[in-house]
C-alpha cells in the first residue's frame, strides 16, 4: 500500500499480506511515512469509504476524499469534495513508475522485509531523480 504527493510521489509505503483489507492498513501505512508530517487530504477509491476510517483520520486531521459505496444511506460527502477525486490518478502513476523496475514486478524474496527494501529502494530513485 502506498500514499503519494501531489506529484505522485511516495509519502508512505507499507506491504502486508493480500488477504488484508485496505481500509485496515490505512493507519498502518500512515505510521512507516517517509517524511515528517501528515497529509491534508487522503484520496481513495470506494473500498477506502467507511464511517470509522474517516472519524478516526479526521482526528488526526487527514481528511478522507472517497465516492460513497452503492446502496449508502448516510451520505458524507458533497460533490465540491469529490471533486478532487479526479487527481486520484497520481497514485496509479507512482505504481505505474515502481513497475518500471522488474525486481518489484516480479517479487523473488521470500520474506517480507526483503520485498520492502527493493520497493524503498525504488523509491528512494524516483526521490532522487525528481529531485536532481
Amino acid at each position: 500500500m502506498a500514499v503519494a504527493d501531489a506529484h505522485g510521489l511516495p509519502i508512505a509505503i507499507y506491504t502486508a499480506s493480500a488477504s488484508l483489507g485496505e481500509v485496515t492498513l490505512v493507519h498502518k501505512t500512515l505510521k512507516q511515512s517517509l517524511f515528517t508530517g501528515t497529509p491534508k487530504r487522503l484520496i481513495a477509491d470506494r473500498a477506502y469509504d467507511s464511517d470509522r476510517l474517516a472519524r478516526t483520520l479526521a482526528e488526526k486531521g487527514i481528511q478522507l476524499i472517497a465516492p460513497h459505496r452503492e446502496g449508502r444511506v448516510n451520505i458524507t460527502q458533497d460533490g465540491r469534495c469529490l471533486r478532487r477525486y479526479k487527481r486520484r490518478w497520481k497514485i496509479e502513476r507512482l505504481f505505474a513508475w515502481l513497475k518500471n523496475f522488474r525486481r518489484i514486478v516480479n517479487r523473488w524474496e521470500r520474506k517480507t522485509e526483503h520485498f520492502l527494501g527493493f520497493v524503498l529502494l525504488a523509491c528512494s530513485l524516483l526521490l532522487i531523480r525528481k529531485y536532481l
